[in-house]
């Protein structure tokens, strides 16, 4: 690997997002396949320090648009800014060398490779005679930034947790320190434990000042990370909700149908709720 590229890897970025700033701003963002309309005019903001939940039923466009972040499709029409500056990205190498890491829901991990390979799949240091001493000690300085539970970076990725093989795919993407992640269903197939494990490595990785997207399916998930919640349904825009919004909001945005279980059965609750509010109003006034 040549010595800037090396550099890059251990050394802070030129200039890294303050809190706050505006690290991708989508406007019209729009994709075709053939006749099939995936998306139609997106429009999609993410802050540095802000994780955005991007929810919808299956076929909402979730996965499309990712796709499109990570550099795997190109949009149809509408544009792309990145950190200020209008871009385009033919293919994945230009998302990360923007910036903009993915870690997919299949991790694409390899299991038969320790912790190390892993991390620096790709991207070794001097990979015409590996600098083993190097890379394991970035790899643990990464691992530690984000508190990892990892017992050995020199642990076959076969004999980790769920919740360690997400571990070690996050802290591949932190490698060549993007300022924005995106995490397709990190939580998917993971128990509780695990799963708490995940959602505070993404509260560290907000906490490091990166904007995060995370998809997810998972409400209790989203509300318990997610700084906002954006919802697609059918390739559009369908509503940006806060973490706190009811589950009633929440169901209604994805599905587009007021009227469902989730409703019906917030209003039963009501309607009960009331009667025994009336009912104890009347034995204190006989």
């Amino acid at each position: 690997m040549r010595t800037h590229e090396r550099q890059r890897m251990t050394d802070s970025p030129e200039r890294s997002a303050s809190v706050g700033e505006l690290v991708l701003s989508l406007r019209g963002i729009s994709k075709n396949f053939g006749a099939v309309s995936a998306l139609t005019d997106i429009d999609f903001d993410v802050h540095a320090g802000e994780v955005v939940a991007l929810v919808g039923d299956n076929g909402a466009g979730k996965s499309t648009l990712v796709k499109i972040l990570a550099g795997v499709h190109q949009p149809s029409s509408g544009t792309i800014n990145f950190r200020g500056k209008a871009v385009t990205m033919p293919d994945p190498r230009a998302a990360l060398t923007l910036g903009i890491a993915t870690v997919f829901q299949d991790l694409a991990l390899c299991e038969n490779l320790d912790v190390v390979a892993n991390i620096f799949l790709g991207n070794e240091v001097s990979p015409l005679r590996l600098d083993e001493v190097a890379m394991e000690m970035r790899a643990w300085t990464l691992l530690n930034e984000l508190s990892a539970r990892i017992p050995s970076v020199r642990e076959a990725v076969a004999s980790l947790s769920g919740g360690q093989r997400q571990t070690v795919a996050i802290a591949r993407s932190l490698l060549l320190e993007p300022k924005l992640i995106l995490l397709d269903e990190p939580t998917a197939a993971l128990g509780v434990a695990q799963t708490a494990e995940v959602l505070n490595l993404i509260d560290r990785v907000r906490a490091r000042g990166l904007g995060v997207v995370m998809i997810s399916h998972n409400m209790e998930d989203v509300r318990a990370v997610a700084d906002r919640i954006v919802v697609l349904r059918l390739g559009r825009n369908n509503g940006v909700l806060e973490p706190d919004a009811s589950n009633q909001d929440l169901v209604s945005a994805i599905t587009g149908a007021s009227n469902n279980a989730v409703s019906r059965r917030a209003e039963r609750l009501k309607v009960e709720r009331d009667r025994a509010d009336s009912g104890q109003a009347g034995e204190q006034h006989p």
